[in-house]
């Protein structure tokens, strides 16, 4: 799958900060905690609490914030469908990252268990 450049483009200059909000939202209506949020996002970008709480005080974009980041060599164990793309086919590293964190943290809302959401680590 190849999403338009622009597409791609809007993806990276998003702010965590902007998304993260609705992440909580997301996962707390359906019962789960911010810790387990933050248990996702750690897993996948090797930030913690700290980490993430200043990543979004300075507002920085999902490029910068995966560039940091230290990706997890599990991370191409995420497949399936979000926002109408199949993760393991999008071409764009970024996009397909950004893609991989709103995949985990919509397993977490579904009520899947942590160690499947976490591919088994």
């Amino acid at each position: 799958m190849n999403p338009s450049n622009t597409h791609n483009q809007r993806i990276a200059k998003m702010t965590f900060a902007s998304v993260y909000p609705m992440y909580l939202v997301k996962v707390e209506k359906k019962g789960r905690t911010k810790e387990e949020l933050h248990e996702v996002i750690a897993w996948l970008t090797g930030y913690d609490n700290k980490n993430i709480q200043e990543l979004i005080e300075e507002k920085v974009t999902f490029e910068t914030f995966f560039q940091n980041a230290s990706l997890n060599p599990n991370a191409n164990l995420i497949t399936g469908v979000i926002c109408g793309y199949r993760v393991e086919e999008i071409e764009d590293p970024l996009t397909q990252q950004v893609r991989y964190l709103d995949k985990l943290v919509d397993e977490l809302a579904k009520g899947r268990k942590m160690e499947k959401i976490l591919r088994g680590s």
